[in-house]
């Protein structure tokens, strides 16, 4: 059912949009690639009262959101080299992205580093993890909005997969931001712009989920937990869908569950529930500890006040995008 309280003017949930992102990184980071139990997760994040600090999906988020901010649009060689120049390989980038971003910065293009690791391209999730900026910058035009996450996820990932994987993410944001919201539409919307069978059949998963609440278990073997986008992006897809009247900590604790690339799974579905519901689906609690809270508050009222081409919003009715 759709939640009860006054629905979020749109500011809040551009807000709640980047704020949610953020923590559930934050939150889901000290389980990446371990299999924690519920307990032993509430005592590292709960039971202390450390800062809550986020990963490179953040940081790359961050750096995307300035750049369109800055540029008044996306503007690809400003942005690779506002990655490369923003990147912290503490944050816990892959090896693949750190020697791109570095071959940025020692002067390449884009346009040759992202084949120089994977020469078919990475499939990895990367583009998808830090699409929500570009979601929101873009969602009142659904031509520009598929356009530039294509052109956005290049630069980093060639490879097909990985070039849906950061579309649906942001598309799927999108359409969270915009109510009424209809969660048999909003499957529609993502089937629609598929194309690559890997995720047309984990969509079509979730569409015969759509009657019960599979055990994670059964997510974990059907849709993935992993770092490839196929095994991802549907995946936080589904956490959002699953827990879109709950709050963030709720989805954050199925995501520790679930295993594998838990901060990416977090922040994917994260992003998505604040859109959807704005800030009162993040613990106070929680975002008082969040590393950079005011930072990525501004950056998210930017990108409201930003003018926006007028377009129509992402919704059922969808063309294939140019591909670029």
């Amino acid at each position: 059912m759709p939640p009860t309280a006054p629905l979020p003017v749109l500011k809040e949930r551009f807000i709640g949009c980047l704020l949610g992102h953020a923590l559930g990184d934050a939150l889901g980071a000290p389980a990446e690639g371990r299999r924690l139990d519920s307990s032993a997760w509430e005592t590292i994040v709960l039971a202390k009262e450390h800062p809550l600090t986020w990963t490179d999906d953040t940081q790359m988020a961050i750096a995307l959101g300035e750049s369109l901010v800055e540029n008044g649009g996306l503007d690809t060689d400003h942005l690779s080299r506002h990655w490369a120049q923003s990147m912290e390989p503490r944050r816990g980038y892959g090896r693949s992205a750190q020697e791109s971003l570095s071959r940025i910065l020692d002067g390449q293009s884009w346009r040759e580093t992202n084949r120089s690791i994977f020469p078919e391209g990475s499939f990895g999730n990367g583009a998808a993890m830090r699409i929500a900026p570009l979601a929101l910058y873009f969602h009142r035009d659904e031509s520009a909005l598929s356009r530039s996450a294509f052109l956005s996820s290049q630069i980093t990932h060639a490879h097909p997969i990985g070039l849906e994987g950061g579309h649906l993410a942001a598309l799927a944001t999108a359409i969270a931001l915009h109510h009424p919201f209809h969660p048999d539409t909003f499957l529609h919307a993502l089937e629609s712009i598929s194309t690559l069978d890997p995720f047309r059949k984990r969509l079509r998963t979730l569409r015969d989920w759509k009657t019960r609440v599979p055990a994670l278990e059964e997510v974990r073997e059907k849709l993935g937990h992993s770092v490839s986008a196929h095994r991802s992006v549907v995946t936080a897809i589904h956490l959002f869908l699953r827990h879109r009247t709950d709050d963030l900590l709720t989805l954050a604790s199925s995501a520790v569950e679930l295993g594998g690339d838990v901060d990416t799974l977090a922040a994917m579905a994260g992003g998505m529930l604040g859109a959807h519901r704005g800030l009162d689906v993040l613990p106070e609690s929680l975002l008082s500890r969040l590393e950079a809270r005011d930072r990525i508050h501004r950056l998210a009222v930017a990108l409201h006040d930003c003018p926006h081409r007028p377009g129509q919003p992402p919704s059922a009715r969808h063309h294939l995008p140019n591909r670029v």
